[in-house]
């Protein structure tokens, strides 16, 4: 059986881009290491790559980045990092990631899975863990959406009114879908609250979740005649925004329930579960569900309000407010709160029927939400091809490809073309998608299916004009775009000749350490007895001793370059050591600087707090930074993992000794 140094755990709320893009940064990002590195990917279509329990023991380390479940429970006691997906999308950011986990502790004498859980959760910010539950619920809740609403939208193609037998358009088989549709559109309120529920209080808590979702959806029910509560009666459902409510309700009910009972003998273990939990649980979450349902109707109507007063000011107004939440993050928590309402919306309009005002208003919000979420990748469709120079061969293949991943409502391709360049790209997307949703409103252009892109397009109403407004948004976009490509691409050659002497000597440069790695520490570059009173004091002693050995040329250079790298992020690692590194012109020739200081370094942010006693510095030429820099980098974060290498340089006063344990290490 294989085994890995890292083994990670992806998954997004929809499981079409962001688990996967994940997937490869931290597959990437182990390479560069050095690392060996399976990934299980949480996708739509369920567990894949799955690791087994041999790999999960056998493993170093353990980076989670998802924003569902992804059974975190079974890494108990090992070293992990746990972050939404978000956070594992570069491969800079996955490496950030990897080398986190790489440093964390675990806890051998953890067994209990939860206990294991409730540790990792508790240095998740409480943010990520609300939003970590939702997407739980909202991943399981959008494919009885996207398959409900198709097949509705679909059955409108023989008549608005085909599946009414009274009506002149009337056919059975329509009819039939329009049935099927309907009850997989029912059921999304009740799966939304069910595995919200389920991400908290696992397994136990899905009876009262999709308990409480009936309820959100049936309200209280109240006799018309007599006004007291009647299980015969009508009620007024609070919908989504109350299967939000119930799933968590239900979740943490459990939590509650599993601390009462904790004190019965284990052999009633199989009574809890089958008979106490959904018993207690259901009747305290229905109870609860149907003593609020009065305030939870009342503030779900005032948010349909809301957003139907959004309208009446305008379609600008709606149209922006709508095209900068999908493009903000392009799959990420605020593009997901504009399509989830958008499918509540859609899901009103298909209870209230062709024809009323309702389903008027949500099937043009849903149509703007999916013109929103289609433009972005189209924008780097169209700046690859019309500014093909611009880009590199990776760029141009990936907005090829995004042609594809636009047409069929799938934002998240673009998101690697905006993470390079945040400003002014983000704004560009954010542009782009307000002009389609804007014109898709005003064009009075209305979707009934809640996904599909351009392939449901045979159910749109005034579909052309919904194109038209998309390509209007993806050409101004995507014209924007490839100007600042083009001003980025100028700007790049006239610093060029500059950079022309230095290429030369670069190649030789970049193969010297290997050919002299068994001598790259010199003795004369190790300090052990130094007093350093800060941090800036210790690198500002680095940056001179640089200058005096002729490895740098300006001190003041090399100083500024260690402050920039530590306002990244600090380069305190754990149990006293740090790994500053600098990267500059200045510098003219690779070198591993060592100091040491016994009283300990304070004020240097360290992932145990504790003070920093050595400090092996990395001074790095410009023209080798990504090559022999992530080489030396991730040599030295992999001895650090070593006990016996942490335990001989940081007890020994021997230079000598100190720059031979770490050149073993650099071979």
């Amino acid at each position: 059986m294989a085994k890995f140094d890292i083994i990670a755990a992806t998954g997004c709320p929809t499981g079409i881009a962001h688990t996967f893009m994940a997937k490869e940064a931290l597959e990437k990002a182990a390479a560069e290491r050095g690392l060996t590195i399976k990934v299980e990917t949480h996708g739509q279509v369920g567990v894949e790559n799955e690791l087994t329990k041999s790999e999960i023991a056998g493993a170093k380390a353990v980076v989670v980045a998802a924003d569902k479940d992804v059974q975190a429970e079974r890494f108990a006691g090992k070293p992990m990092v746990s972050v939404g997906v978000s956070k594992a999308l570069s491969v800079e950011a996955a490496g950030k990631l990897i080398d986190r986990a790489l440093a964390a502790k675990g806890d051998s004498t953890v067994a209990a899975a939860a206990d294991v859980e409730d540790e990792v959760e508790e240095k998740e910010s409480i943010g990520h863990i609300i939003y970590k539950h939702l997407m739980n619920g909202v991943s399981h809740m959008l494919v009885f959406v996207v398959a409900g609403g198709v097949l509705t939208a679909v059955s409108f193609l023989w008549g608005i009114t085909s599946f009414d037998s009274t009506a002149s358009d009337y056919n059975s088989f329509a009819a039939m879908l329009k049935i099927i549709g309907g009850i997989a559109m029912n059921l999304m309120v009740p799966v939304l609250s069910a595995y919200i529920a389920e991400s908290i209080g696992k397994r136990p808590a899905l009876v009262p979740g999709f308990v409480a979702g009936m309820i959100a959806i049936q309200g209280l029910p109240v006799n018309a005649e007599t006004g007291m509560i009647d299980a015969g009666g009508a009620g007024v459902g609070f919908g989504f925004l109350g299967g939000i409510v119930g799933g968590f309700l239900a979740g943490y009910v459990i939590l509650l329930l599993e601390k009462v009972f904790a004190g019965l003998p284990k052999n009633l273990d199989g009574l809890k579960a089958i008979f106490l939990y959904p018993l207690f649980s259901t009747a305290i979450v229905g109870l609860v569900m149907l003593g609020i349902s009065g305030p939870m109707a009342a503030i779900n109507t005032a948010m349909m309000d809301f957003l139907k007063g959004l309208s009446a000011s305008g379609a600008v107004v709606l149209g922006l407010a709508i095209g900068c939440m999908c493009a903000f993050d392009m799959g990420g928590p605020v593009n997901k709160a504009a399509y989830v309402t958008g499918t509540a919306m859609l899901t009103e309009a298909l209870a209230a029927g062709v024809g009323t005002d309702t389903y008027n208003f949500g099937t043009n919000f849903m149509a703007a939400v999916s013109a929103a979420c289609i433009v972005p990748p189209l924008i780097t469709t169209f700046a690859v091809v019309v500014g093909k120079k611009y880009f590199s061969q990776e760029d141009h293949d990936a907005g090829v490809v995004n042609l594809i991943l636009g047409c069929t409502h799938i934002t998240e391709g673009a998101i690697p073309f905006m993470t390079k360049n945040i400003w002014p790209v983000m704004p560009i997307m954010m542009l782009g998608s307000s002009i389609a949703s804007i014109l898709t409103i005003m064009f009075n252009v209305h979707d009934p299916a809640p996904h599909g892109g351009f392939l449901v397009l045979p159910v749109v109403e005034n579909g052309p004009l919904w194109v038209l407004a998309i390509l209007i948004g993806a050409v101004v976009g995507g014209i924007l775009f490839v100007a600042f490509k083009k001003y980025d691409f100028e700007k790049n050659q006239k610093a060029a000749p500059a950079a022309k002497p230095v290429e030369a000597p670069k190649a030789a440069a970049v193969e010297a350490p290997k050919a002299e790695a068994a001598d790259f520490v010199k003795v004369e570059n190790v300090f052990v007895a130094e007093d350093f009173a800060s941090r800036d004091e210790a690198l500002s002693f680095v940056s001179n001793q640089a200058v005096k050995a002729g490895i740098a040329s300006d001190a003041d250079a090399v100083m500024n370059a260690f402050l920039a790298r530590e306002a990244e992020g600090t380069t305190g690692m754990m149990e006293g050591f740090a790994i500053p590194h600098a990267k500059s012109d200045a510098i003219t020739e690779a070198a591993v600087i060592v100091v040491k200081d016994e009283s300990g370094v304070t004020g240097w942010d360290t992932m145990d707090g504790a003070p920093v006693n050595v400090a092996i510095a990395l001074l790095i030429p410009g023209a080798q930074a990504g090559t022999t820099h992530l080489k030396i980098l991730s040599k030295v974060a992999e001895a650090l993992m070593d006990e016996d290498f942490r335990a001989t340089v940081k007890g020994s006063t021997d230079a000598a000794e100190i720059a031979k344990t770490i050149n073993a290490r650099l071979v």
